[in-house]
């Protein structure tokens, strides 16, 4: 009986392109990292988003009450009652730019200790 000389292992050798293409299937596979600056700027976002959220949906409302008491004045003929929900409708449209400054400032708050420690890390 003969033996062979070889070393057992294993051996490998890609292209260029298939390393590209490895390099490419793998990175669908990982867990997308997040480095402190994107962090930080996703935080940022954060503190406007629920603000902005409240503030468009008084908007509508208020745009919608406003547009009822158009109804009542142009349609029906119902002047006070059209008056008065149309004053509704403005108070409401008139309310979502301080609800939007509240509700921001609010979530600042909350999230300002991460946002000045990241700030720290980044700046040193």
């Amino acid at each position: 009986m003969e033996q062979n000389n070889r070393t057992e292992g294993f051996q490998y050798s890609y292209s260029a392109k298939q390393q590209e293409e490895i390099k490419k299937i793998r990175s669908k596979y990982e867990a997308p990292r997040e480095d402190k600056m994107t962090y930080l700027r996703r935080l940022d976002e954060s503190a406007t988003k629920k603000g902005t959220i409240a503030s468009i949906g008084i908007g509508v409302i208020g745009t919608l009450v406003l547009g009822v008491g158009m109804c009542l004045v142009l349609v029906w003929q119902s002047f006070i009652a059209g008056i008065i929900i149309g004053l509704l409708g403005i108070a409401g449209l008139s309310a979502a730019y301080p609800v939007y400054i509240r509700v921001t400032n609010k979530e600042r708050e909350k999230i300002a200790p991460e946002v000045l420690r990241i700030t720290d890390e980044l700046l040193k």
